[in-house]
């Protein structure tokens, strides 16, 4: 495959997947905090992948957009994980540890927790969720990157 095409994949598939997102927002899926942080890479990937078409020459802008589908895909993983109660996500995202609070913080905590969380699944595909989907789907796109980049 010539490397126009691969960087025609590479960052199609990173707008496909925002597209993606934005679909399901639209059906009311409404994003957290971490999926809103994981279309910030798609959305810079694809913009390397235009100036990538556009400005040849520059051979090593394959691999910033290899670099931002990692970044998504990274963030894709830590999101899972929160998901699955592997670790803990960030406390203004996540329900966090209640014990031990008195009922005024208790309280206060309830008032400012945000309406999405980013602790609960609200999609899943063959057991995988939206950000891990986004996390295998992204790697999938660093490999297209790097080997567009090779291809020069």
């Amino acid at each position: 495959m010539t490397r126009t095409r691969l960087i025609l994949l590479a960052a199609g598939g990173s707008a496909a997947l925002l597209l993606g997102a934005f679909i399901f927002q639209f059906f009311g899926y409404a994003p957290c905090k971490l999926c809103l942080w994981q279309r910030w890479p798609h959305a810079a990937a694809a913009l390397v992948g235009l100036l990538a078409l556009a400005l040849p020459r520059i051979t090593p802008l394959p691999l910033l957009g290899a670099l931002a589908a990692l970044t998504t895909s990274g963030i894709g993983l830590y999101h899972a994980g929160v998901e699955q109660r592997w670790w803990e996500g960030p406390n203004t995202c996540t329900s966090g540890d209640i014990g031990g609070l008195s009922s005024g913080e208790l309280l206060d905590k309830i008032m400012n927790a945000p309406l999405i969380r980013c602790d609960e699944i609200a999609w899943q595909l063959m057991g995988l969720s939206m950000a891990g989907w986004n996390a295998l789907l992204s790697l999938a796109l660093a490999v297209v990157w790097v080997l567009a980049w090779r291809a020069r």
